[in-house]
């Protein structure tokens, strides 16, 4: 990882308010870059619950190697989709 990644991963980690951190995110990354963000976590979301891929890909607009990549995460990755997921639950999101 390089300094500036270490640097962003680190600032986003700090940043409590939710409209400081949506006005950076729509700064640094173009429509499409967050839309591809937002699928992802949507998808995510979505294999947690067992949905089959072709549901999947029509919500999403994610291809089935993607989809597939991010079912691999969830089971052998950094733990990083279970963290945020266990943290929405926790606060009552869907």
């Amino acid at each position: 990882m390089n300094k500036e990644t270490d640097q962003l991963i680190r600032l986003l980690s700090l940043e409590d308010n939710p409209e400081t951190m949506r006005k950076f995110l729509f700064d640094l990354l173009t429509p499409k870059e967050l839309l591809e963000m937002s699928n992802r976590w949507k998808a995510a979301k979505m294999l947690s619950k067992r949905n089959p891929y072709t549901e999947i890909e029509f919500t999403t607009g994610l291809s089935s190697a993607t989809i597939a990549r991010i079912s691999k995460w969830l089971k052998t990755g950094n733990k990083g989709y279970q963290a945020f997921m266990e943290r929405m639950l926790g606060l009552g999101w869907d």
